[in-house]
């Protein structure tokens, strides 16, 4: 993937994180980008409260990937990574 993609990607990625995160911030949690693969897959951390609730995989997969592939349809899958 071209850089210049992929930094646009990453711009709307972060624009949509923005709208979710006071969200997961309201809770004692946040999220942090880690990597967008060149297959289009967004490697995320959960932060914070989400780190070790039960619930995590949940809001990952309901709540956030759900907005980031609305806002950024090329984004093909959201995992959290712990490292």
């Amino acid at each position: 993937m071209e850089k210049a993609v992929k930094t646009e990607l990453l711009e709307r990625v972060n624009l949509t994180l923005d709208k979710v995160r006071p969200y997961l911030q309201a809770d004692g949690g946040d999220i942090e980008v880690i990597e967008l693969t060149d297959d289009n897959v967004l490697k995320v951390r959960l932060t914070g409260a989400c780190k070790g609730c039960p619930f995590s995989m949940q809001t990952l997969k309901a709540g956030v990937e759900q907005a980031v592939v609305q806002e950024v349809p090329e984004i093909k899958e959201v995992i959290s990574v712990d490292s």
